[in-house]
């Protein structure tokens, strides 16, 4: 009797739709393929010809590409002569590079709170924690919307301190008119996978200061002489000086092949992400388990994050359970971000505690990142909103 042969039921598993997905087209691939094929794939020409494009952008003065942002905030403070027992002012609200790299220079990063309702940083706060060790303010733009900088400008102005953006996820992001990227001292951008333009890793320095620009630019090449890159290449010289001690943080031809054909479209991207936005917008409006927080009508947001806010008020499961249900719905998500102070290593070494920041708590316990990125298709967009309708449906209180 032969024996009977068993076969398995047909997979029900959902198709999982990632958090983040770069769009990636062909002009990206044969732009990284012509790099490949010239041979020359380390820091030369094509990263030159994207740090000019980028600058014209933005309306930048200067621009220095490097292989993260956090190389970028890194050298920024650097260049400014950040160093041991100085302090820099940056919100708690925050990821890890913003306050390791003032760490790494051996300053202390001084923390502030959110504002109410809000993810940006408090400019009220940040004036109470100025002292006679305070060298630079490091404002965070927040999801794509820019914080509030014409009073944190114009505090750092009343005391002699230095303005240092992080632009992470603002590209592209306008402050009443003005591009982010034109208005403190530096400005850095990030370029990682997730954002709104990717070189897979990377980032740029941007300032109006000349000197500033030369000096991070020579500490992203080992602190060695002007024009470094060169010494390869027919143009250049095998003699070089070294003038600082400095990093390994350039940005290659390759990453920057890839960057300047996202570049091309940014603008495109932008309005997809946007209108993204506003699908969502228009979905919430009639629940009442998520609430979003209001942009102030001055301002020109990059969407790089769409985030909501659970409330615990109208739902009987909380953020983290919401974003289990999401994925049990084949829905990728993230939360930005855990505030600084929160972390083991600030408490030991810093003495914050739980408590400390209570408006960054709050934003924090309630937070979901929802996909919003430029290679969601409309079933994509339609399937985020089902899930979250699904979810109020089944636990409303």
């Amino acid at each position: 009797m032969s024996a009977t042969k068993v076969v398995p039921a047909p997979s029900q598993e959902i198709p999982f739709l990632p958090y983040n997905r770069s769009l990636i087209g062909q002009e990206e691939i044969d732009a990284v393929v012509q790099v490949l094929r010239g041979g020359w794939l380390t820091t030369g020409a094509r990263t030159r010809e994207f740090e000019t494009a980028f600058a014209r952008y933005i309306g930048a003065a200067n621009t220095v590409a490097l292989n993260s942002c956090t190389a970028a905030l890194h050298l920024a403070l650097a260049a400014i002569g950040i160093r041991e027992g100085h302090e820099v002012i940056l919100p708690t609200m925050t990821f890890a590079a913003c306050g390791e790299v003032i760490f790494c220079l051996g300053a202390r990063p001084v923390l502030v709170d959110c504002l109410p309702d809000s993810f940006q940083l408090d400019p009220a706060q940040v004036e109470q924690k100025i002292t006679s060790r305070t060298r630079v303010i490091l404002p965070v733009h927040f999801a794509g919307a820019p914080c509030d900088l014409d009073p944190i400008c114009d505090l750092a102005k009343r005391h002699n301190l230095k303005v240092v953006e992080d632009a992470a996820h603002a590209l592209p992001t306008r402050y009443k008119g003005r591009m982010v990227g034109t208005l403190g001292d530096i400005t850095c951008f990030s370029f990682y996978a997730t954002k709104t333009l990717t070189t897979g890793e990377g980032g740029m320095v941007a300032t109006g200061n000349l000197d500033y620009a030369e000096k991070i630019r020579r500490l992203s090449l080992h602190g060695i002489s002007k024009d470094a890159w060169k010494r390869y290449s027919a143009e250049g010289s095998w003699r070089y000086d070294i003038l600082d001690v400095g990093y390994k943080y350039n940005m290659t031809d390759l990453q920057a092949a890839l960057g300047l054909a996202q570049l091309g479209k940014c603008d495109s991207m932008l309005a997809r992400r946007a209108y993204i936005a506003n699908c969502y917008d228009q979905l919430l409006q009639s629940l009442d388990g998520f609430t979003t927080l209001p942009v102030p009508a001055d301002i020109e947001h990059a969407w790089h994050l769409y985030i909501v806010q659970v409330s615990h008020e109208a739902l009987t499961i909380n953020r983290d359970r919401v974003i289990e249900e999401l994925k049990n719905r084949g829905i990728g998500t993230s939360v930005h971000f855990i505030p600084l102070h929160l972390h083991p290593l600030y408490q030991t070494v810093l003495g914050y505690r739980d408590g400390d920041f209570p408006n960054a708590e709050e934003r924090f316990s309630r937070a979901i990142s929802l996909p919003i990125y430029a290679a969601m298709s409309e079933a994509d967009i339609s399937r985020v909103m089902d899930a979250l309708a699904d979810i109020e449906g089944k636990f409303h209180r």
